[in-house]
């Protein structure tokens, strides 16, 4: 996968918020586990995924939903449980919890607007945005059938 990286949007890079260590072991899981992906424009996902979860933390009972590279940084994340509970503690004041979605629970528009409303959430909390990290909206449905501590509640 060639990715063409373009001048992010807003005014603070989301990797601050990261510990260099976190970040860098993040970026090597997102790697490992779709080597398609650049070692650079993976740590670009995790910043965004960092972005994501900050911003989306902000925004109690909004449904927001991140781009499907997106994801992969915030799927990285969550598997790192103890990193994960301290980012969201710190940035938030609170767990955000990773709710995948069934199939029927959202239309097509439904989930692209659930997109654009986390990157309004991040470009309001003044994080950069790199728009060809967010062509598109995760389908985050893959959990439920094989993760097996993500069963649906």
């Amino acid at each position: 996968m060639t990715i063409a990286l373009e001048r992010p949007v807003g005014t603070t890079d989301p990797m601050t918020l990261l510990d260099p260590e976190v970040a860098e072991r993040l970026a090597h899981r997102v790697v490992t586990d779709h080597p398609e992906i650049s070692a650079d424009t993976a740590r670009r996902i995790v910043g965004q995924a960092a972005a994501f979860i900050a911003a989306s933390g902000q925004q109690p009972g909004q449904n927001l939903a991140p781009s499907a590279l997106v994801d992969f940084g915030w799927h990285a994340f969550v598997l790192h449980t103890v990193d994960y509970a301290a980012f969201c503690e710190r940035t938030v004041g609170r767990f955000v919890h990773h709710i995948p979605t069934g199939d029927e629970d959202a239309s097509a528009d439904e989930a692209q607007q659930a997109r654009e409303r986390a990157l309004t959430a991040i470009t309001a909390a003044g994080f950069s945005i790199y728009p060809e990290l967010w062509p598109d909206v995760a389908e985050c449905t893959q959990c439920h059938a094989g993760c097996t501590d993500s069963p649906i509640t």
